[in-house]
């Protein structure tokens, strides 16, 4: 069932394209998700993929899909660094740095914006989303755009044709392990 989820939401971080990828997740009951969960964090982890739950509410889990090697060198960037302790974020290696995100999540309803930073976007366009409110971008796709419009629109196209590649791979019956990218 996780795997149609892994392939439509996840696949440029498979491809090894994109540091991470977020879904939502409908879950029957709270045990059989963190079985699902576990199940494929040990089968991509071979493949240096991580899978966990950042938070869940109302039987929704957000499910969070990760290069741990690749989130490590995004967050250990001087400029990435020195925002993120901005909001709290005094640790930066990786398991702490979740922890604290997963945190943030349950301080309040709302959507920690940094998570960005954890999803591989560009830290202009991640500050200028903050200081913005979400309004005024160039353009939008995979997240909104405030800085360099014309490689952001490179990249979703990129991708976009990943996730129909992907797509139409597993439809054929390419498992999710085959088409995840090991680095």
């Amino acid at each position: 069932m996780l795997e149609r989820y892994l392939v439509e939401h996840c696949s440029p971080t498979l491809a090894s394209l994109k540091t991470a990828n977020l879904f939502s997740y409908s879950y029957p009951s709270e045990d059989m998700l963190y079985r699902y969960v576990e199940a494929w964090h040990q089968q991509l982890s071979v493949k240096g993929v991580s899978v966990e739950v950042l938070r869940k509410k109302d039987n929704v889990a957000l499910i969070y899909v990760y290069r741990r090697d690749r989130l490590g060198q995004d967050l250990s960037h001087p400029d990435t660094a020195a925002f993120l302790q901005d909001y709290g974020y005094e640790n930066l290696s990786v398991t702490e740095a979740i922890a604290r995100l997963k945190g943030r999540f349950e301080q309040g309803e709302e959507f920690p914006h940094e998570i960005g930073l954890f999803l591989g976007y560009p830290l202009g366009d991640v500050k200028g989303f903050i200081q913005n409110a979400g309004k005024n971008s160039k353009c939008a796709g995979c997240w909104k755009v405030y800085c360099d419009e014309c490689e952001a629109v490179k990249l979703f196209a990129k991708f976009k044709k990943c996730r129909d590649v992907y797509t139409r791979l597993f439809q054929q019956g390419r498992t999710v392990l085959q088409l995840t990218v090991a680095v």
